[in-house]
């Protein structure tokens, strides 16, 4: 029987197990999907948010604040690329600029530090690309970017290298409430455990119904993202927002830490919590906002669209805490943004509920908070990279011309704990496929390593989710179809 079952693998749920493994538990995470960071946390802004825009005493607000002071040394013992860029919100015209004095108000009394009103003139000798249109802008210093998904698999290595159980592709269909503990009808048969944390994102209230609790429900919101190549990327260096609306933060521009330039997303209230799919008119919205910051933005430097889902709660504010109903069961539900800002703060808390609950549970004195930092030869020196290639010769051959991933890395990348197993898996952790070419050059290599790392045929790999097969069949001859 585990002590903790985590039902959900994105970046809340593996930074709540890497928190938890630090204590004497059996700690088992759940994944429904064929990877962890398979959802929401593989499709967002990529923005560590200062903390200045939450309503004052929301959950929102506290963890922000908190988890935004959290995250340098999270990525530093992570070993994930975390940029403190700065952030600027603009104003168009008297009256944005009367809201932004607001927003700045509640910034302090939220507890940002370093905030500042600054003119439309002295905003663009920050950021000469802004729209001439701008008449000031609050800046906030705090703010910062990084790779969500990074930050996501490392958890879960970390996680995993401390003990904690995590399966992939395991989806629960039903929970109940036995004398004391939960039993957890799985696809893969039935799980016991003491207590639960409902870490399910899109799908928190789905799993909190399956325990009797009909507090919850989540409404997906669809939020469409236009990425440009690295050329565009110097456009801007802070992270550019407008005044925001009910809807959310509105459409950014942003530098990514590796270099790109993000622009979106726009904000629609959805149904089907599947519906990823981009449409024309909503990736010509989030240009034509994204232009009135960025006047210079062109689409020809765009490489890739994409959408990801916000799980968005009936209050709009994070829904933290142990269920009123199902005893045992803790909720880390409706993370929307600033979700990714705030994980490193929920985390922690949610650990400290938890062993707060559990009486007399231990630390374990080999509890080790950080990863082993992966060679990256795109960020070596040219003697650096000699001599590792010396050591391991795959890591002179690159597979990923775009971003210049090495085999090397790729098979680093199949072997950490919860390493990766499909395509994407290799692309999110490596970056090899999102370039300019978007795997046009480098997927056929990448699913050979994976075939010879895996030990299974070319035909059994998959890009993502089971049935994404890339190759249908092979010829007796070992030419691929």
């Amino acid at each position: 029987m585990n002590d903790i079952t985590i039902i959900g693998g994105g970046v809340i749920g593996c930074l709540t197990a890497r928190a938890l493994a630090q204590y004497a538990l059996k700690i088992c995470l759940l994944e429904r999907r064929h990877d962890v960071s398979s959802e929401t946390s593989k499709a967002n802004s990529a923005i560590v948010h200062a903390g200045f825009d939450a309503k004052p005493g929301s959950q929102k607000a506290v963890f922000n604040v908190a988890g935004n002071a959290l995250m340098e040394e999270t990525c530093q013992l992570l070993d994930v690329h975390f940029v403190r860029n700065g952030s600027m919100l603009l104003a168009f015209g008297d009256e944005q600029r009367e809201t932004l004095i607001d927003i700045l108000a509640r910034g302090k009394e939220n507890g940002v530090p370093r905030l500042a009103l600054l003119t439309g003139d002295e905003a663009r000798a920050l950021e000469p690309n802004l729209s001439p249109h701008v008449t000031a802008a609050l800046r906030a210093e705090t703010g910062g970017i990084v790779c969500p998904y990074m930050l996501t698999h490392n958890a879960a290595q970390n996680a995993a290298e401390n003990g904690v159980d995590i399966r992939r592709g395991v989806n629960v269909t039903g929970i109940r409430w036995s004398n004391d503990h939960f039993v957890l009808q799985t696809s893969e048969g039935i799980l016991e455990s003491k207590y639960i944390v409902n870490a399910a994102g899109l799908h928190a209230d789905d799993v909190a119904r399956m325990a009797g609790d009909t507090s919850i429900s989540i409404t997906p919101r669809r939020g469409e993202y236009m990425l440009m190549d690295k050329k565009a990327g110097g456009l801007v260096g802070h992270t550019i927002f407008q005044v925001p609306s009910k809807m959310g933060k509105g459409i950014l521009v942003t530098p990514t830490v590796d270099g790109n330039l993000l622009v979106g997303p726009n904000a629609v209230n959805a149904e089907d919590k599947t519906d990823v799919g981009t449409t024309g008119e909503g990736l010509d919205t989030v240009f034509a906002g994204a232009s009135r910051s960025v006047p210079s933005l062109s689409k020809r430097d765009v490489i890739t669209s994409f959408t990801g889902l916000r799980a968005v709660s009936d209050g709009d504010d994070f829904v933290i805490g142990f269920s009123k109903t199902a005893p045992n069961l803790l909720h880390l539900a409706g993370i929307q943004s600033p979700g990714l800002s705030a994980a490193p703060a929920i985390a922690a808390y949610a650990a400290e509920l938890l062993t707060e609950k559990i009486n007399g549970v231990a630390k374990r004195l080999d509890y080790r908070p950080g990863i082993a930092k992966k060679p990256r030869i795109v960020s070596l020196t040219t003697e650096d990279l000699h001599t590792l290639i010396k050591q391991n010769p795959q890591y002179g051959s690159i597979v990923c011309r775009c971003e210049t991933v090495s085999e090397g890395e790729i098979a680093d990348a199949v072997h950490c704990a919860c390493g990766a197993r499909d395509i994407d898996g290799v692309k999110r952790r490596t970056r090899a496929g999102m370039g300019r070419c978007q795997g046009g050059f480098c997927m056929s290599r990448v699913l050979e390593i994976l075939s010879r790392e895996l030990g299974v045929p070319f035909t059994d790999i998959l890009k993502n989710e089971e049935g994404s097969y890339i190759l249908t069949s092979e010829t007796k001859g070992g030419a691929v179809l």
